[in-house]
């Protein structure tokens, strides 16, 4: 998120809102026609790997996924001979890996345009679906508060970076120890001395959590963590989002989650289903943000 400017997020949430009303009002068109998106996967996917493949094919183009397995990068041919030779054939990647230097590593090697489609460190097509779903139901994100209960993990670091980018002010909630990234912290803080959004990082979840506009959650195990299992139980049960928590929020407060969830531990069933919940909206909205940043970048 970082590396997009204010005035491109703000382009990307307009036109998003304006292809799912065209598609809505069943009117289509192929923009993308005879291009073709390549999908590295090294983690599993349900939400990112089908909104990319759907909106690509929506578009008029076509997307090949390829996982990292069962190509030849599994037996030993280097990411930039693979790299190189994938920008011959295709007109774009969406690259989902663990380590955001591999990330980079894909973009320094291909003169197409590279996707993020999750790293360890960030998420920033998530972040930017869920500020298309805090806009379609607020109108608006600046000087709204988005309180996010958790450990500080790549969905964390994009919502500092967006909600900073935007005017929207966001309180992290998060045990000791588990604290977003202190560098992309200061640099969310600094952006919002610019816009007017406040940074927040607290280890009391109903200090984070008051007065809230938004409730946001994520499981408290991500991809690779598994075997941190048991601490992270431990420090992360007293930041469960219940209907508790939700009374320091605003009555009318979103809730939101980016899926899969862990019913019962980082969110409680009735929370996640109940009527201010919007997580299929925020899943929903995936398709038609990653429509508009696939137009944006390869419908050049």
């Amino acid at each position: 998120m970082a590396d997009i400017p204010r005035n491109t997020i703000h382009h990307l949430i307009a036109l998003a809102q304006k292809m799912k009303a065209a598609r809505r009002q069943g009117r289509t068109t192929f923009p993308l026609k005879g291009k073709t998106l390549g999908l590295i996967f090294e983690k599993p996917s349900t939400r990112t790997r089908v909104s990319f493949e759907a909106g690509m094919n929506q578009l008029g183009g076509q997307a090949l996924f390829l996982a990292s397995e069962k190509i030849q990068l599994s037996r030993g041919e280097s990411l930039a001979d693979t790299a190189k030779v994938l920008t011959r054939y295709l007109d774009g990647l969406v690259v989902r890996t663990f380590n955001q230097a591999s990330l980079e590593e894909w973009a320094r090697h291909t003169s197409i345009p590279v996707i993020n489609g999750l790293t360890d460190d960030c998420h920033p097509c998530q972040a930017l679906a869920d500020l298309l779903t805090i806009v379609e139901h607020r109108d608006h994100a600046k000087g709204l508060k988005l309180a996010y209960i958790g450990d500080g993990n790549n969905i964390t670091h994009s919502l500092l970076e967006v909600g900073a980018k935007v005017g929207m002010h966001v309180a992290v909630g998060c045990p000791k120890g588990y604290e977003p990234d202190r560098r992309i912290v200061e640099a969310a803080q600094k952006e919002g001395q610019q816009t007017g959004a406040r940074i927040e990082i607290t280890h009391d979840p109903k200090i984070a959590a008051t007065d809230a506009d938004v409730i946001y959650t994520d499981v408290w195990i991500s991809m690779g963590q598994e075997h941190e299992q048991q601490p992270r139980m431990a420090a992360l049960t007293p930041y469960q989002v219940n209907s508790q928590l939700m009374k320091q929020a605003k009555p009318n407060a979103l809730v939101m989650h980016c899926l899969p969830a862990h019913r019962g531990e980082e969110i409680t069933e009735d929370v996640l289903d109940g009527p201010q919940s919007v997580v299929l909206d925020q899943a929903e909205n995936r398709l038609h943000i990653q429509k508009a940043i696939l137009l944006e970048w390869l419908g050049k």
